[in-house]
């Protein structure tokens, strides 16, 4: 077990062919999106390292990297530690993806079709029996390929691009208030679905504002509880 908590298993071996440096990445990367390592948690490099079937050389590197990319704070004389967000950084960051994601909702109610439609419908129906089942891991992963295809419909690649930069931080920022915003979220993915399909531009725009925005509120309620 990690010093700081991350139980036995959690961390598969990574298989040695391809990039290692860039698979180690990931592998933190994706621990750290989904909370298994938590924000202010201390990064040793030997455990993370025996952890991941590594040396402790690609460890460091990903570690350096996630550093440059504000995803872990090196601390002189201390070592690593996942960073912990700001009420100001997770602020900017939503408000950014509101105005993306709110731009999507309305060119995809512009440009999809009925496959697109069905796509959503199944992914909501099977976000719905996430909550239900209350796997919030399922939940929220199912809730990001939800907005991923609403991005994908949407037709635009830049916005797509965008989209994609601020992807795993949203993740980063869900996550926590996943269970919170449960059934709920589901919900205005429905409403939302049904405005696409009627090509409701400006009702898909309004209800992927309001939605992006109950994610935002619920986060900051969640951070001073």
């Amino acid at each position: 077990m990690l010093s700081a908590g991350l139980p036995q298993g959690t961390v598969p071996k990574l298989e040695r062919p391809g990039p290692l440096r860039e698979r180690v990445y990931e592998a933190l990367l994706e621990l750290i999106t989904t909370r298994a390592l938590s924000p202010g948690q201390h990064l040793v490099e030997s455990e993370l390292a025996g952890h991941l079937g590594v040396s402790r050389q690609p460890v460091r590197e990903a570690l350096q990297r996630l550093n440059t990319e504000g995803w872990v704070d090196l601390r002189p004389a201390q070592g690593a530690f996942v960073h912990e967000p700001t009420e100001e950084e997770a602020d900017q960051l939503l408000s950014v993806r509101t105005l993306l994601e709110a731009e999507a909702a309305r060119l995809a109610a512009a440009h999809s079709g009925r496959p697109g439609i069905e796509a959503l419908e199944e992914l909501c129906s099977k976000g719905e029996q996430a909550v239900a089942a209350d796997d919030v891991d399922l939940a929220v992963a199912t809730n990001a390929a939800f907005h991923a295809k609403v991005m994908e419909l949407a037709g635009n690649v830049v916005l797509s691009e965008l989209a994609g930069q601020v992807d795993r931080r949203v993740r980063w920022y869900y996550t926590p208030v996943a269970r919170q915003r449960g059934t709920q979220s589901w919900i205005e993915h429905r409403e939302l679905i049904a405005a696409i399909a009627s090509r409701d531009e400006q009702r898909a725009t309004e209800i992927m504002r309001a939605h992006t925005e109950h994610t935002r509120q619920t986060y900051h309620r969640r951070e001073k509880a």
